[in-house]
C-alpha cells in the first residue's frame, strides 16, 4: 500500500495556456478524493487545497495535499502522508516542495528550496539532519507543482492520441524525466454525473510497486477546469483507484452531461 496517496498528489490534470490569463484553477479550489484497493476494499481519502499567499516577497499558489488510510486496512498498514508546494503564480516554476510522510513506519521529512538561476536545489532532511545541494534540470518542476503546471500548459486541442508530453521533474535528491502519452477523450460516469473526458497515460518505472511502465490512467474532465476525476492503477499486487467524490471553489462551471 505504500505510495498510494503519492499517486493522488501526484497527478491533477491539464489545461492551455497562459497560467495567471487562462489559469486552469484559483484559491480556494479544494478536491477529496475516495481510494479502493484491488476494487473492493476501501483504502483511504486524499484531498487536495490550492491558497493563495506569497513567500520570500513573491505571489505564490500554496498546494498542499493529504493522504490517509481509512477502514481496517489502518489496522495493519497506516499511512499519513502531506506534500507542499509554494509555486510562481504567473510561470508556475516551484520555489519550495515539502514531503513528510507515514507509511507503515516508513518516514520521510523533506523541504527543497530551488534556485532556478543557478540551477540548483537545496534539499534538507529533516530525519537526518542533512542538507545537500543537488543540480537541476531547465525548467524542472516538483511532484506537485508540475502538474498544476502541466493542467494550464498543455493545449488539448493540438493533441492527437498517441502523442507523448515530456518535462523534467525534482523529487527527493534526484532529476525524473517524466513522460506522459495522450489516449484520447471519454464519456464515464462519476459521482456528479456522466462527464466528458481527456485520458492520459503517465509512464511510471515498473518494478516493486508498478506491474510495468504503461501500469497508470488518468481521466480528467474535457471542460476549462481539468478536474482529475479518476484514476487507474495496475501494481504489482493488485490494484488501485481513485475517484473525485468531492469539490469546491472552481474557476470554471463543470461540464456534466447529465446527471443519474
Amino acid at each position: 500500500m505504500k505510495h498510494l496517496f503519492a499517486i493522488i498528489v501526484f497527478f491533477v490534470g491539464f489545461q492551455a495556456s497562459n497560467v495567471e490569463k487562462q489559469s486552469a484553477f484559483q484559491d480556494g479550489e479544494w478536491f477529496k478524493f475516495e481510494m479502493s484497493y484491488s476494487g473492493f476494499f476501501k483504502a483511504g481519502n486524499a484531498t487536495l487545497a490550492v491558497n493563495e499567499t506569497s513567500l520570500r516577497g513573491k505571489s505564490v499558489y500554496h498546494v498542499i495535499g493529504k493522504g490517509w488510510t481509512t477502514g481496517a486496512i489502518k489496522w495493519f498498514f497506516k499511512v499519513k502522508d502531506r506534500y507542499e508546494s509554494y509555486f510562481d503564480k504567473v510561470t508556475g516554476v516551484p520555489y519550495k516542495f515539502i514531503r513528510k510522510i507515514d507509511e507503515g513506519g516508513h518516514t520521510k521529512d523533506v523541504e527543497i528550496n530551488f534556485d532556478h538561476e543557478s540551477r540548483k536545489a537545496e534539499v534538507k532532511n529533516h530525519k537526518k539532519n542533512e542538507i545537500s545541494i543537488v543540480s537541476t534540470e531547465e525548467n524542472v518542476q516538483d511532484m506537485v507543482s508540475m502538474y498544476y503546471y502541466l493542467r494550464n500548459e498543455i493545449d488539448i486541442s493540438t493533441l492527437k492520441v498517441g502523442d507523448e508530453i515530456k518535462t523534467n521533474m525534482f523529487f527527493d535528491e534526484e532529476n525524473y524525466g517524466f513522460k506522459l502519452k495522450y489516449l484520447g477523450k471519454e464519456i464515464i460516469k462519476t459521482e456528479f454525473g456522466k462527464v466528458k473526458t481527456v485520458k492520459f497515460r503517465p509512464y511510471v518505472m515498473a518494478g516493486r510497486v508498478f506491474k510495468e511502465e504503461e501500469s497508470l490512467t488518468l481521466w480528467v474532465s474535457e471542460d476549462r477546469n481539468k478536474i482529475p476525476l479518476k484514476i487507474q492503477a495496475d501494481l504489482a499486487v493488485g490494484s488501485l483507484r481513485a475517484d473525485l467524490v468531492a469539490f469546491k471553489g472552481l474557476k470554471h462551471p463543470f461540464e456534466i452531461i447529465y446527471k443519474d
